[in-house]
C-alpha cells in the first residue's frame, strides 16, 4: 500500500478525486462500475484514477472499479448511512471503559496521566451513546427494508431472525453500559469530579431511555412481520401441496378434503384475516406511491356520502349596505401637476393642496414616493436644502 505522507497529501487526493469519488460512493450498491464510466467522469483524466488506485482509495479489478473498503467504511460512517449494525464497537468501548481506562486513572500518580485517562473515558461514553442510537435506527430501517423488499420468504425470514438477536444485543448493552455508570464504578465517578463527565453520563442515561422507547417498537415490529411471513409462507406452502395432487388427479385419493369440506362450518363471507402493511412516510412522499393509492381509493370509494350540514340563515344586520369613502393621494396627478410648475418637488409637495387633510409626515413620505416611481422624468441636482430638522434634495422637473 502506498501510504500518505501526510493529512495533507490525503485531503489533496481526495480533493482531486472527489468527481468520481461521489459517483461511485452513490453507485456503491451496484456489483460493477466500469473503467470507462470514470473516464467520462473526469473528463478522461487518466491519471487521477491511476493516483486513487496508487493510494488503494479506490481498486482495480480489471475493468471495473470499486471503493476500498476503509474508504468506503469511512464515508459511511462519517454520513450516518452505513446498515451494519456494529454492537462490537459498543462492546469494545465498554470493556475499555471499565477494564483499562478507569483503572488507569485510579493508579495514576500526576494530574496530567489522569487527565488523559478521563479525556479518554469521556470520549468512549460519548460515542457510546452515539453509536448506541445510531445502531438503533438502522437496525429498524433494515428490517422494514428486508420485509418490503426480499422476494425469498425463507431468506426474509432469516434476516428477520437475526435482526431479532441484535436488537436483543443492543438492549444487552445498554443495561451493561447503565449499570457501568451507576453501579460498578461508583469509586471512579466519585473520584473524579469532572463537570464535563457529570454531563456526558446525564446525556447517556436519557440516551438510553430513549433508546429503550425505540427498541419496543422496534421489537413489535418485527414480531408482527416475522408472524406475517410464517403466515404467508404456510399458507402458500399448502397451497402448492394442494395444486400439485389437484392436477395430478389425486387429491381426494391422498387427502379428507371432502370430509373436511363436509365437517366444515365455516360462515361462507368470513373476512379473512388481513395484515396491513404499513408504508414509511418516505414512501408516502413518492409521486408514484401517490398516484397508485389515488387510483385504488377510486376503485373502493364508498357509496355512501357524508350528509352536509345546512347552514343557518344570515341575519339582515349583515346584509345592509355600509359605505365606507376613503379619499386616497393620486401621485399621478400630483406628478403632473408639479411637471407644469417651476417650482423644486419639496416645496411643490409642501404647498400642494390636497383633497384631505395631509400631515407633514405624509408628506414628506409623497415627496419619497415621488421619487422612488419617477425618478426617470425628474432631475435630481447635487444641492440640498433644509426645513425643520429634514434635509432634502433639490428635485426639478426634466
Amino acid at each position: 500500500m502506498n501510504h500518505f505522507n501526510s493529512i495533507r497529501e490525503l485531503l489533496n487526493t481526495l480533493s482531486r478525486g472527489h468527481k468520481l469519488l461521489a459517483e461511485m460512493f452513490e453507485k456503491r450498491k451496484s456489483l460493477s462500475y466500469k473503467y470507462e464510466y470514470a473516464l467520462e467522469v473526469l473528463d478522461n483524466n487518466d491519471d487521477t484514477i491511476q493516483l486513487l488506485v496508487s493510494k488503494d482509495i479506490i481498486r482495480q479489478n480489471g475493468i471495473y472499479l470499486e471503493l476500498d473498503d476503509q474508504f468506503l467504511q469511512f464515508f459511511e460512517q462519517i454520513l450516518e448511512v452505513n446498515e451494519e449494525i456494529n454492537t462490537s464497537f459498543i462492546n469494545e468501548n465498554i470493556r475499555l471503559v471499565k477494564d483499562e481506562y478507569m483503572l488507569y486513572y485510579l493508579q495514576a500518580n500526576s494530574d496530567s496521566e489522569r487527565y488523559k485517562y478521563l479525556k479518554l473515558v469521556k470520549s468512549a461514553l460519548r460515542k457510546v451513546g452515539r453509536i448506541t442510537i445510531r445502531n438503533i435506527l438502522d437496525l429498524s430501517r433494515n428490517i422494514e427494508n428486508t420485509f418490503k423488499t426480499e422476494s425469498n420468504y425463507k431468506i426474509k425470514l432469516l434476516k428477520l431472525e437475526n435482526h431479532k438477536l441484535k436488537l436483543t444485543a443492543i438492549q444487552q448493552l445498554i443495561e451493561q453500559t447503565e449499570k457501568l455508570i451507576t453501579e460498578d464504578e461508583l469509586t471512579f465517578f466519585k473520584t473524579a469530579t469532572d463537570e464535563e463527565l457529570k454531563l456526558i453520563t446525564i446525556q447517556l442515561r436519557l440516551d438510553f431511555t430513549e433508546s429503550r422507547q425505540n427498541l419496543i417498537e422496534t421489537r413489535k415490529q418485527i414480531i408482527e412481520y416475522i408472524n406475517q411471513i410464517k403466515y404467508q409462507s404456510k399458507f402458500i406452502e399448502k397451497l402448492r401441496q394442494i395444486k400439485y395432487l389437484k392436477d395430478q388427479f389425486e387429491i381426494k385419493a391422498k387427502t379428507n378434503i371432502v370430509e373436511i369440506v363436509g365437517n366444515s362450518k365455516a360462515v361462507t363471507f368470513e373476512p379473512k384475516p388481513t395484515y396491513p402493511l404499513k408504508l414509511s412516510l418516505d414512501s408516502l412522499q413518492d409521486d408514484d406511491i401517490r398516484k397508485s393509492i389515488e387510483k385504488i381509493y377510486t376503485r373502493i370509494k364508498p357509496g355512501l356520502k357524508p350528509l352536509l350540514k345546512i347552514a343557518e340563515g344570515i341575519s339582515s344586520e349583515y346584509l345592509n349596505q355600509e359605505t365606507e369613502i376613503e379619499v386616497s393621494v393620486n401621485l399621478d396627478e400630483i406628478k403632473n401637476s408639479f411637471s407644469a410648475s417651476g417650482n423644486h418637488l419639496f416645496d411643490f409637495v409642501l404647498n400642494y393642496k390636497y383633497q384631505r387633510e395631509v400631515s407633514f409626515e405624509e408628506r414628506v413620505t409623497v415627496y419619497c414616493q415621488l421619487i422612488s416611481m419617477f425618478e426617470e422624468e425628474f432631475e435630481v441636482s447635487e444641492h440640498f436644502n433644509r426645513h425643520n430638522e429634514i434635509e432634502y434634495a433639490m428635485v426639478y422637473p426634466k
